[in-house]
């Protein structure tokens, strides 16, 4: 696949690939400053990766503790490129939201009542908010301070990949409404306790391009369910050892910041070793996810 090449300007904007063995390259860039996410060809830049392979790893060279870069970026693609406003997390909280090990929280484990991201155990294959009707399209991590002790490694993996395992009528199955998707505790509104809907989405013209799955909270309700998420399951181990990308600690240093369109990308996390592991986080453009 070929990407567009730099685009460069007085902030001093960089783009570069970086490249995985038998993988499409990984669009990678460079911002020198924070006001790179106001500048109109770097979200121009920005908002291509997003839409055509759908991540894309920046890396901030000036200081930022208060994630201030992907405030203004946010806003800049929802002004200038039609992406749906950030999610507020809570009313105390607002857009971000700190993904790191929470001692207190993780006492409260066993009681599920604990997020996994503030946990610093492995979390599974997901996307994010899959319980949701209108799940985030997109989603950005920054990193403030990587794992220094060799763990939480994220792992993506791209679905179209993934879908091109599949029978034909496997990916008919997951594309109707025949899966109850349970709301984790840590995150249920009001008296929503589940819904039911499929786990693939089409586009306009009927093509399945679409996912949202978390395997623990997703519940087949008939035979032709259960045999669809069998096999995607099945594919997901094969793909899992064929193309995955694993971007360690190293690969996501300290001023990484990694976004993704949670649709088109599964992502997971290794275990966590070290507990000042401290990530921000930021979803935007929820969208109905069956239409």
């Amino acid at each position: 696949m070929r990407f567009v090449q730099p685009l460069r300007n007085a902030l001093g904007l960089a783009t570069k690939d970086i490249q995985y063995s038998g993988r499409p390259p990984l669009p990678h860039l460079v911002a020198s400053t924070i006001d790179a996410a106001r500048n109109p060809n770097h979200v121009r830049e920005v908002d291509h990766h997003l839409q055509t392979l759908g991540i894309l790893k920046v890396t901030l060279q000036a200081p930022d503790n208060q994630s201030r870069y992907l405030e203004h970026l946010v806003l800049s693609l929802h002004k200038s490129h039609g992406h749906g406003p950030p999610i507020t997390h809570s009313s105390t909280r607002g857009w971000f939201w700190d993904v790191r090990p929470n001692l207190a929280g993780m006492k409260l484990q066993s009681q599920e009542q604990a997020a996994r991201s503030e946990t610093m155990n492995e979390f599974p294959w997901h996307t994010d908010c899959s319980y949701e009707a209108s799940p985030p399209r997109f989603f950005a991590l920054h990193v403030l301070q990587p794992d220094q002790c060799g763990g939480g490694t994220l792992s993506v993996v791209d679905v179209a990949n993934l879908l091109r395992l599949l029978s034909p009528s496997a990916l008919q199955g997951l594309t109707l409404p025949e899966f109850l998707i349970k709301v984790p505790p840590e995150f249920r509104k009001g008296t929503t306790r589940s819904i039911v809907g499929c786990v693939l989405g089409t586009n306009d013209i009927g093509e399945p391009i679409r996912l949202r799955f978390r395997e623990d909270i997703l519940t087949p309700l008939t035979a032709r369910a259960e045999s669809s998420l069998t096999e995607l399951k099945h594919a997901l181990l094969q793909e899992n050892s064929l193309s995955t990308l694993h971007l360690t600690p190293k690969d996501l240093p300290k001023g990484s910041v990694i976004l993704m369109d949670n649709t088109r990308w599964l992502h997971g996390r290794s275990p966590v070793r070290d507990p000042a592991r401290h990530l921000r986080r930021v979803r935007w453009d929820a969208r109905p996810f069956e239409k």
